[in-house]
């Protein structure tokens, strides 16, 4: 239970990272890039998301059945985040192409697979 609530913090810092990261590149562009204002909506759409994450530790923490389903699909996000990235990257796209955003999304990739496993292992127990 320990290492899964630690395993859980480093990805969600890692992912918290990575969304610091998505405004600088103003990562809506990748799905409009005529989107003017999609700022508003990023940041809109962070409050929950990021409330969820901090309350999902506290509920790993407990070890409560809720958290154990936000850190899949928190696990599940950072699995996400790496393919829509580098599907893009893979394209062409610019964004997110220096060594340091690349090497903050790899992470996401790895810590998101070892948290999924901590997870199940921790739900089947």
């Amino acid at each position: 239970m320990d290492l899964l609530f630690w395993v859980y913090i480093a990805n969600a810092v890692i992912l918290i990272n990575h969304e610091i990261d998505s405004a600088y590149w103003q990562e809506w562009k990748l799905l409009n890039p005529e989107d003017k204002n999609g700022i508003n909506g990023f940041l809109v759409l962070h409050f929950p998301l990021l409330f969820i994450i901090l309350i999902g530790s506290v509920l790993i923490y407990d070890n409560r059945m809720a958290g154990y389903i936000i850190s899949l699909v928190l696990s599940a996000g950072g699995i996400f985040a790496f393919i829509f990235h580098f599907y893009h990257l893979s394209k062409g796209n610019p964004l997110f192409n220096t060594l340091l955003s690349k090497a903050i999304i790899v992470s996401t990739l790895i810590l998101s697979l070892f948290q999924g496993i901590l997870t199940i292992s921790a739900f089947i127990k």
